[in-house]
């Protein structure tokens, strides 16, 4: 999380990034060209079984403004200013989408040595007010999250609560969710640095179902350019993940997914391509 506590979203995200992140069954290309005044433009195209989706992005940003414009293939467009350093290294973050002016949001971001904090507005006539808190240290902290709407009155749209546990080889993380009904612990280890191996466990207890989801995986690093990652949960769903970067910032990756419970007509396969000029 870096120095201090960093912020309530990063509490357990090192072991959802390995569980969830490049396993996609659609076909997806990435090309990123950077201008010579620091304009950094990305189009993107996924190719999914209903169609073909496209977006451009469009980003600038220098030292504590940046300004990021995506416009997808429905003509909407996507804008966030982010301002660093703006009142006692605070960041102040406005995202919006067109041409739905009712998406407006507005969001304080403020991290000290044993805090951090965001407090974020929706910009409607009804807003809805989030907060998230932190309190601890590098290794260890505890954290809530809070949405408060008011329409016909003051209501908590969202209550979460979450504690994480940081050392050099591994970290761990409880959170409560969505209301109190949802509750996950994650555990995350590097068991070889030198090789980056690292293995994952998440599970997932839903009280209103009194349902369980276990989801185990792992990466290994087959040399310094190629890397492979895999996870199972007890539902029997497997997916597999092999990136070779074969220069810097460019890569291919090959996903693929199965329902090992029916093997017949389960599989699903996808491949993702990045260039970087």
């Amino acid at each position: 999380m870096g120095k201090g506590p960093g912020l309530y979203y990063e509490i357990g995200k090192k072991t959802r990034d390995l569980l969830t992140r490049d396993f996609s069954c659609n076909r997806k290309f990435t090309i990123t060209t950077t201008t010579e005044n620091g304009i950094v433009f990305t189009t993107t195209g996924v190719k999914e079984c209903d169609g073909m989706m496209c977006d451009v992005d469009t980003l600038f940003k220098n030292k504590y403004l940046s300004a990021n414009m995506k416009v997808d293939t429905n003509a909407n467009i996507f804008t966030t200013i982010r301002g660093d350093d703006c009142a006692l290294g605070s960041t102040a973050i406005l995202s919006f989408t067109l041409p739905d002016f009712s998406s407006g949001k507005l969001e304080f971001q403020h991290s000290q040595e044993y805090a951090g904090i965001t407090l974020a507005l929706g910009m409607t006539p009804s807003p809805i007010v989030e907060i998230t808190g932190v309190l601890g240290t590098e290794g260890l902290v505890i954290g809530g999250e809070l949405a408060i709407g008011h329409t016909r009155g003051i209501s908590l749209n969202k209550y979460n609560a979450g504690i994480g546990f940081t050392r050099p080889d591994f970290n761990a993380s409880i959170i409560l969710a969505e209301k109190g009904n949802v509750l996950k612990a994650s555990y995350l280890h590097t068991l070889s640095p030198g090789s980056k191996t690292t293995f994952a466990a998440e599970i997932t207890h839903i009280f209103s179902r009194n349902e369980n989801t276990f989801t185990m995986g792992g990466l290994y690093e087959l040399d310094k350019m190629t890397s492979m990652k895999g996870r199972l949960n007890n539902h029997g769903l497997m997916g597999v993940t092999l990136q070779h970067e074969f220069r810097p910032k460019n890569s291919v990756t090959f996903s693929g997914e199965v329902d090992t419970k029916a093997l017949d007509h389960s599989t699903k396969f996808g491949i993702a391509i990045a260039l970087n000029s």
